[in-house]
């Protein structure tokens, strides 16, 4: 098929990889444009344009593209030349405009990184880890004028590990994801993928992380710490305070009470640091949390044991205050 690829992030290289593999003819890839990172704020380009280069794709990175006339007369040139048959979006990070919708003859199809209509948003891998999920998946679903509300045209499903953090589920998800873009390509050039309306009324939501959403409160059970520390990685991880200074934990653990503690409330044994937070209704619930290695402001990451020689926590203090 003749395609137009739109992408960004790494998440959304190996399915413009697998189309190229399976022999779809890539004519442009569209990709967001180069920005400064890091602390020396050199200018980066996106991982997708990376492949695309390595590929020999051309590759071209509008700022804007709703009211772009340039862009829009880049798209036309190729449709002047042959029907684009479809325009495939994987984290590009921009609302797809109602002319580029219309545009390809199969519509603009899109990879999203949960079951819709479960986890629509920019963070779906992350919140499905923070939410103790056991089991996600991807979609692919034609792109229309809502966020993640166009008709599903496939989806598969994959089991969250119990050891799986955002940054270890991804390149999962991204991989059976690209293999599901070919077969829906294949399955809509057949005949044999109808698309399917979403059940509005299941919608859950996963919106854009802030960095307040990695403060632990400690109200909540431990499990649920222990989630959201898999979960928002490797940002906003999770954090808290320690003598009115930041303390980002790293590793935790979950575990049943060996002392009884408050939320918040913290215990000393030999070289291990507990925590206590809040219960649930289950009666399996793990209600302390362990600090494994942590970062105090301005400091290294330490072993629960280099803290606790170094900065002397005591039982009975408490984080979060």
């Amino acid at each position: 098929m003749i395609l137009v690829f739109c992408g960004t992030p790494r998440f959304a290289v190996p399915t413009l990889e697998r189309l190229v593999e399976t022999g779809h003819s890539v004519r442009l890839v569209v990709t967001q444009p180069d920005r400064p990172r890091g602390r020396g704020l050199e200018v980066a380009v996106s991982p997708v344009k990376d492949a695309a280069m390595r590929l020999g794709i051309a590759v071209v990175q509008p700022a804007t593209i709703k009211n772009n006339a340039e862009f829009r007369a880049q798209l036309a040139a190729i449709g002047a030349d042959a029907i684009i048959d479809a325009i495939i979006v994987v984290g590009y990070g921009r609302i797809i405009p109602q002319w580029m919708i219309d545009l390809p003859r199969l519509g603009n199809l899109n990879l999203h990184a949960s079951l819709l209509p479960k986890y629509r948003g920019a963070a779906p891998i992350q919140w499905a880890i923070a939410n103790g999920e056991s089991v996600t998946g991807v979609t692919t679903m034609r792109i229309d004028a809502g966020l993640d509300t166009g008709d599903i045209l496939m989806q598969r499903e994959i089991s969250i590990a119990a050891e799986d953090t955002a940054e270890t589920l991804g390149p999962k998800l991204a991989s059976i994801g690209a293999d599901l873009m070919v077969e829906t390509l294949r399955g809509l050039e057949s005949g044999q993928v109808r698309p399917t309306p979403q059940d509005h009324s299941r919608v859950t939501l996963a919106p854009i992380l802030k960095k307040e959403d990695g403060r632990m409160d400690f109200a909540r059970s431990a499990r649920d710490l222990f989630n959201r520390l898999r979960g928002f990685q490797p940002w906003p991880g999770v954090f808290t305070t320690f003598k009115s200074k930041t303390l980002q934990v790293h590793r935790a653990q979950a575990l049943q009470h060996l002392v009884k503690l408050t939320p918040g409330e913290v215990a000393v044994d030999g070289i291990r640091l507990f925590v206590g937070c809040g219960e649930n209704n289950d009666k399996d619930t793990d209600p302390m949390l362990e600090l494994i290695e942590i970062q105090l402001e301005g400091k290294r990451r330490m072993t629960a044991q280099e803290f606790i020689n170094g900065y002397r926590p005591k039982s009975g203090d408490h984080l979060g205050e």
